[in-house]
């Protein structure tokens, strides 16, 4: 069931983009797909296919929506022509920026569960599925690749975003390789005291997303900043192995 302050926004988002583009079906993924949505804290994931490239114009539907409605700043599209290839970068919005990136193995999964479509076919009905093997191989290369180096810098791990998402990523990749299911968010953050994460860093993330808006302060930032990082670069060699 979607956020009844969201269907407004996502409805008025399907009309407009098929206004200027030539679109088969419009599908969400995310934690609108998968039942974790947090209003206002969750980003809107979706996806687009599209017979044609999209023209420029997609861009300022977005910019449009924005201006009229705070909840679009989360609104996060990719407008997908070639549905087999997943080496191809496509025309994507989001961060409030117009820039290329692939549909990865994870969102690809994501869309076949969720298989939840506000206009056109559902993905199950026109995704190619993505194997195992697929899957296992982008998550190990993400943890490798992207997650192990950054920890060895000290700024980002300042910042919320970073904190959060390098936790969680983890604890979801720990499952996707364990069994090769997909977990929540929410899911994660359970799985993580397992996995020997730091449990105030644990509840300090599972207090910003779920529970009243709480200040940081500069103490419990630089702590947490050194806690976060020190377990990652122990604890991602060890969900690779």
């Amino acid at each position: 069931m979607i956020d009844e302050a969201v269907q407004p926004l996502l409805d008025g988002f399907v009309t407009s983009v098929r206004a200027v583009a030539e679109v088969r079906a419009v599908w969400l993924h995310g934690s609108l797909a998968l039942g974790d949505y947090q209003l206002g804290r969750s980003d809107l994931d979706v996806i687009v296919v599209v017979s044609e490239p999209p023209p420029p114009s997609v861009a300022e539907v977005h910019r449009e929506l924005i201006r009229s409605n705070p909840l679009a700043v989360k609104l996060h599209c990719s407008y997908m022509t070639d549905l087999a290839d997943l080496s191809v970068r496509h025309p994507t919005f989001a961060h409030q920026r117009y820039f290329d990136r692939p549909v990865t193995p994870v969102t690809r999964r994501e869309l076949a569960i969720g298989n939840r479509s506000l206009f056109g076919p559902v993905p199950g009905e026109l995704l190619p599925p993505v194997s195992d093997e697929e899957l296992f191989a982008f998550v190990r290369r993400d943890l490798r690749d992207f997650w192990y180096p950054v920890t060895r810098k000290r700024t980002p791990w300042y910042r919320d975003i970073w904190v959060d998402l390098s936790l969680l990523t983890l604890a979801r990749a720990h499952v996707t390789l364990a069994t090769g299911d997909l977990i929540t968010k929410r899911a994660a953050l359970d799985v993580l005291p397992r996995l020997g994460a730091p449990v105030g860093v644990v509840e300090d993330i599972r207090r910003r997303r779920y529970e009243p808006e709480s200040r940081v302060g500069p103490w419990w930032r630089h702590t947490r900043a050194g806690l976060t990082r020190r377990f990652l670069r122990t604890a991602i060699p060890t969900v690779l192995s």
